[in-house]
């Protein structure tokens, strides 16, 4: 039986045949040979298996009976794959041939690192980072994330400001690469996020096992950000407002989680108020339903919990050495630092 390749890119997909077959043919370019593409079919209807079947006869299709989410999607796949690493990867995305190269050979590297992320650009305007995840995940001790190149809405051109590789907090799910066997030792995605936030959830969990990730600017991804949920839908805003408090459930320790939580929750409130005034009828409605709802969820996270914190090797003062200290909102909205180096304090990253 001949052995698996030493990397699985996994890909789930719901619609849009033309990115699909973009994503592919752009991989089948890639430097990098040992390799399978799994494709994760989240229930489609529009024909994507067949033009895959007749195009790409090399990918893997595993087809589900309904849409399970990015979470459930990328799990699926991560199960029937044998690899020593796996890029979860989304379907609106073109690879530049050196990028599974660059992030396969940063891991091969540094045995402590479990997760790596490409360089993200628009790929409408490839000057540009994108939205989802740009240069490298980054968190601030409530919970708040950003990225090295975007802050909230600011998004930066790339000026090669960030091309200094370094550690990130969390790795975007735009284009991420894991180490199988640390996966194991953590976990999967958490598949009751559906969308949006589970990677970053699955960051923490890493880093509280002991392991760190890596920004790898030598690679680079350009996304299609919010071409399959916009960013200014109700829903995403639903989700990325509620799963990033139960982030800060499941890994805090009970002595961090109780003043930190209240502080995230009045933090929340203000963003309600203010989404409000603004007459923003969109993240203030899902802002508030989180807030409305937060007991129940925070009562659903508590076997989670309990199962993260039983596992933890690290300390939260370890892992909050790698959180950006202040808070991102205050530096962003009231400061006026829209430069992830002018939040950071420093220019050399």
């Amino acid at each position: 039986m001949p052995s698996p390749p030493s990397l699985s890119v996994i890909i789930p997909h719901l619609k849009g045949v033309g990115i699909l077959r973009d994503c592919l043919a752009s991989l089948a370019a890639s430097h990098y040979r040992d390799f399978e593409i799994i494709l994760v079919d989240n229930a489609s209807a529009d024909g994507s298996r067949e033009m895959v079947e007749a195009e790409f006869p090399e990918v893997r299709i595993l087809t589900l009976k309904e849409n399970l989410g990015y979470a459930g999607g990328c799990n699926a796949g991560i199960r029937i794959s044998h690899s020593r690493y796996v890029l979860l990867l989304n379907d609106d995305t073109i690879q530049d041939p050196a990028t599974l190269g660059a992030l396969v050979e940063a891991l091969e590297q540094d045995p402590q690192a479990a997760f790596a992320q490409p360089k993200l650009l628009n790929i409408r305007d490839r000057r540009r980072f994108d939205y989802s995840g740009a240069g490298g995940g980054l968190i601030d001790i409530l919970g708040y994330p950003f990225a090295f190149g975007r802050t909230f809405m600011a998004i930066e051109e790339d000026q090669g400001q960030y091309d200094s590789p370094s550690e990130i907090f969390w790795a975007c799910g735009t284009a991420a690469l894991y180490r199988r066997s640390a996966l194991q030792e953590v976990g999967l995605l958490d598949e009751d996020f559906f969308a949006h936030m589970e990677e970053i959830d699955l960051a923490w969990r890493l880093h509280l096992a002991g392991y760190h990730g890596l920004r790898v600017p030598r690679g680079v991804v350009y996304h299609y950000s919010g071409n399959t949920l916009p960013n200014s839908e109700r829903w995403k805003m639903y989700l990325n407002h509620r799963n990033s408090l139960i982030c800060l459930v499941k890994n805090y320790s009970w002595p961090r989680l109780v003043w930190i939580l209240p502080l995230r929750v009045v933090f929340e409130w203000g963003i309600i108020a203010l989404s409000f005034l603004r007459r923003d009828f969109r993240r203030g409605p899902a802002a508030l339903a989180v807030q409305v709802q937060l007991p129940l969820a925070f009562c659903r996270a508590l076997p989670k919990r309990r199962r993260v914190q039983k596992n933890r090797r690290v300390s939260d003062r370890e892992v909050m050495k790698k959180m950006y200290r202040g808070s991102v909102v205050v530096q962003h909205f009231l400061l006026g630092k829209t430069e992830t180096a002018q939040i950071l304090h420093r220019h050399a990253l």
